[in-house]
């Protein structure tokens, strides 16, 4: 039996809209994930790069539920003593949507230099219009 793997010409990345009015926070990051590593085509391998770009729309407009937006919080750290910050989700929804929702996408994205490559296909705006046209991408609707 021979394992079948794609070479990098065969892969056809492709473009999807994602409008993220009114989604959980979680099931909209899970989602993207999976288009962003490609896992739901049928040439999905795990070592390379297969996934499509996203284009998300509305970001400012994403759902925090329960009350995650005041009890979750954000941690970044400068390397000094005493340099933790936290913000909470409220906060980082209000302020900066996309940095939310990147970082929690990326928490669902290999820790290595591919998944480096994947969060780069993540295309974020905060409001509806996206200046992606030229790609004609496609409308993919969430499943909630």
């Amino acid at each position: 039996m021979v394992t079948y793997t794609p070479k990098a010409k065969e892969i056809n990345h492709e473009w999807f809209v994602v409008d993220a009015k009114d989604v959980p926070l979680g099931r909209l990051a899970s989602q993207i994930a999976v288009l962003l590593m490609g896992k739901h085509k049928p040439i999905y391998t795990p070592n390379a790069d297969t996934g499509d770009h996203v284009v998300v729309v509305n970001v400012k407009d994403v759902k925090l539920t329960a009350n995650k937006a005041d009890q979750n919080f954000s941690y970044r750290h400068s390397g000094y003593p005493g340099g933790l910050k936290k913000v909470s989700y409220s906060d980082l929804l209000k302020n900066d949507p996309e940095q939310l929702l990147t970082k929690t996408v990326k928490g669902m994205l290999p820790k290595t230099k591919l998944g480096n490559q994947m969060i780069n296909k993540l295309h974020l705006h905060s409001g509806s219009e996206h200046n992606h046209q030229a790609q004609n991408p496609a409308v993919y609707e969430i499943k909630k």
